[in-house]
């Protein structure tokens, strides 16, 4: 079999007899395997310096290279990427100009990157040529100083600091001034605080305030999984769901029915972190669940979680047409919100007019006309939607397609000349056309209007520090699985299983979650099938002849990168 052709710098340099073109071979799988870039892998290697490789570059792309020494690290724009994005790529943003972003890079050549940081910021991308040495030196002092700073701001609060934090109301003040005085008492105060702070340490999702007959616990759901932290005395039941109740302006006086609010706690000058908070009474008082929103995981783009490449370029595709309708499926907690929250701010542009219509609006977005959907005032999905189309919108979301009326709206708005994104409770790609189709859309409006469906898992990650090689398994046992190449479609050569162990850095093996998916466009095949009254069987082996994964294979080809357990790729996608 023959190596792939050489091109880029690769080839420039076979051209100026600097590399052979088996060596320049060998370097390039090395460095991928490495998981570097083939510039700073020839420098660290020691196989031409760092100055060289830059004038070559600039001399075959035609561009100068910039004095990295130059530039401020400290004036750099730290909120546009995430620090992961940054590490993968060894690229590293130095300014922005309107919708441009310039970023630091050692080959111009490595669209993919340059691609990645698009998709996740909604930017235009340039590359500026620096020295691999001087890129590598700024990246480290960069990604050092976030993590001191966040480190200082989450961990340098003294028990005295802890009463200090700024709590920012967003609800209407429905509580009496007298009651929320008693209940202002510094223990309490200190140790909600401290709680909020742990949640956002940990990265928990949510936090569970819970009231017993004889205790009281407070537990934090870390990567889907939740796990006792505290337990308080009892009898500090009341005054803790008070205190919470008062930072989320909701009435304390009442006791009997759910209430809804939100905090904000500001913890720096510069950082702030909601929770949307809900009170439910129990037999024995109140519970309190707090749900930590966080506006960065909007902008975190489709790497953070997972998608594959060709996943992610079908809905880059569609999300650059001007009509159509993206559905997002899954469970609750599958991360639904985040796909269609990084859609809309890859949208969200000065050219677009964007609303959306959310129960409740869980994050926030500069340049988008967000609703808040209210039934007890009739101000429901539907509702908002039809107020919409008289706002002359571009694209248009709608939290949940919870019936026909919501269905037929946004069909119809996806008709005439507007984009619609949505989200659907059902378990594939193929099961939600036959949920449309079984609310009593008509089947011509399903096939000629749904664009792309997204259906959707997360799965806990394992820890990099603990992960351990699995013990082979019995060949009857894989292929019962889906192990084997013809579904995988990798070869068994590049596979890596991994279980989790468990070390002081992660939670039981695990540390983070990944996102599983099945991003399924509708082509003109599928369109027939729906036409003739396929079922979501059909619709979904048409899906597999045509080269879309299902959910279970992605969870797979996730096990086979090392990213993922057998258990937990079974758990989340195992029939």
């Amino acid at each position: 079999m023959n190596a792939p052709a050489l091109s880029g710098l690769a080839k420039r340099l076979v051209q100026d007899k600097l590399l052979n073109a088996e060596e320049a071979q060998n370097y390039l799988t090395t460095s991928k395997r490495s998981g570097v870039s083939f510039v700073s892998y020839l420098v660290k290697a020691s196989v031409m310096d760092a100055v060289t490789l830059a004038s070559i570059a600039a001399e075959e792309f035609g561009t100068p290279v910039y004095n990295l020494d130059a530039h401020n690290v400290s004036h750099l724009p730290t909120d546009l990427v995430d620090d992961r994005l940054i590490a993968k790529h060894q690229i590293l943003p130095l300014f922005k100009r309107g919708h441009r972003l310039f970023l630091a890079v050692t080959d111009p050549t490595n669209l993919q990157a340059l691609d990645d940081i698009k998709f996740n910021t909604g930017l235009s991308t340039d590359a500026i040529l620096v020295e691999a040495d001087k890129l590598e030196m700024a990246i480290e002092t960069f990604l050092s100083e976030q993590e001191e700073t966040l480190g200082e701001t989450l961990g340098g609060l003294d028990e005295e600091g802890l009463a200090d934090i700024d709590i920012d109301t967003t609800m209407e003040d429905d509580g009496e001034g007298d009651d929320a005085l008693e209940i202002d008492e510094a223990p309490i105060v200190k140790f909600i605080n401290k709680i909020l702070l742990e949640a956002i340490r940990q990265g928990a999702s949510d936090i569970h305030f819970e009231p017993y007959e004889k205790s009281y616990r407070i537990r934090f759901r870390t990567d889907g999984v939740l796990s006792e932290i505290q337990k308080p005395p009892s009898n500090l039941a009341t005054r803790l769901a008070a205190r919470l109740k008062v930072m989320s302006q909701m009435d304390i006086s009442e006791r009997r029915v759910p209430q809804d609010g939100r905090i904000k706690l500001k913890i720096s000058r510069t950082k702030s972190i909601d929770f949307r908070v809900n009170t439910l009474p129990t037999l024995f008082g109140e519970k309190i669940v707090l749900r930590i929103l966080d506006a960065n995981s909007a902008k975190m783009g489709i790497d953070a979680p997972g998608y594959e490449d060709d996943q992610k370029e079908l809905y880059m595709k569609t999300l650059e047409q001007p009509q159509g309708m993206i559905l997002v499926t899954g469970p609750t907690g599958s991360g639904k919100t985040v796909s269609l929250y990084t859609g809309l701010n890859i949208l969200n542009t000065s050219e677009r007019n964007i609303s959306t219509a959310e129960d409740p609006v869980e994050i926030n977005l500069e340049g988008i006309n967000q609703v808040q959907v209210n039934s007890r005032v009739g101000l429901t999905f539907a509702e908002a939607l039809r107020s919409f189309l008289r706002q002359d919108p571009d694209v248009v979301m709608v939290g949940e397609i919870r019936d026909l009326e919501t269905a037929e709206i946004g069909i119809k708005a996806a008709q005439t000349g507007h984009l619609v994104l949505s989200t659907l409770h059902t378990n594939s790609a193929a099961e939600t056309l036959t949920r449309l189709l079984n609310m009593g859309v008509p089947t011509f409006n399903v096939a000629t209007t749904v664009s792309l469906i997204i259906a959707q898992r997360l799965a806990r990650r394992l820890c990099v520090h603990c992960r351990h090689p699995m013990k082979e398994l019995p060949e009857e046992v894989m292929k019962q699985e889906g192990l084997y190449e013809e579904n995988i479609g990798l070869p068994r050569q590049e596979w890596q299983l991994y279980e989790a162990k468990g070390c002081s850095k992660c939670n039981r093996g695990y540390k983070g979650r990944v996102g599983i998916y099945e991003v399924m466009r509708i082509t003109p095949q599928i369109s027939s099938l729906i036409m003739e009254g396929g079922n979501s069987i059909d619709i979904a082996n048409q899906a597999k002849k045509e080269g879309f994964n299902n959910l279970r294979v992605s969870a797979l080809r996730k096990v086979t990168m090392g990213l993922v357990g057998l258990k937990e790729a079974n758990r989340v996608t195992k029939d």
